[in-house]
């Protein structure tokens, strides 16, 4: 089921595996035959090899952000969850993630519809 202890615990994996970009802590999110889109019409990133390569090839400096998230529905197996991404010296998102859990806490499917706030006047 995918209730809040769950998607806590899958989120916090994420955020170590944001700052520590370890192959380990990247894997260890997703189901072997997983699907990551970076936005929501894109080709996925498919399999760990797949989201492993591009992962860490768009990845970010421990400590770089600050990163705040609420979930807004879940079901089953589906969880949306909203959040807010800091970029110490750079931009502000605004984020919606949708994300399947399997029972076994790893995603399936996992999707990212991000927007660049604007700066402030």
């Amino acid at each position: 089921m995918t209730d809040h202890r769950a998607i806590a615990q899958w989120i916090a994996g994420y955020r170590r595996a944001w700052e520590t970009n370890a192959p380990a802590d990247i894997v260890a999110l997703f189901t072997e035959d997983a699907e990551y889109r970076t936005e929501p019409y894109v080709e996925p990133w498919t399999g760990h090899a797949e989201i492993l390569t591009e992962w860490i090839s768009a990845g970010d400096e421990p400590g770089e952000t600050s990163f705040e998230w609420t979930t807004l529905v879940t079901d089953d197996q589906i969880a949306v969850v909203e959040a807010t991404t800091v970029y110490r010296l750079g931009p502000r998102y605004r984020n919606l993630w949708v994300l399947r859990l399997e029972p076994d806490g790893r995603a399936s499917a996992f999707t990212e519809w991000w927007m660049e706030e604007p700066a402030e006047p």
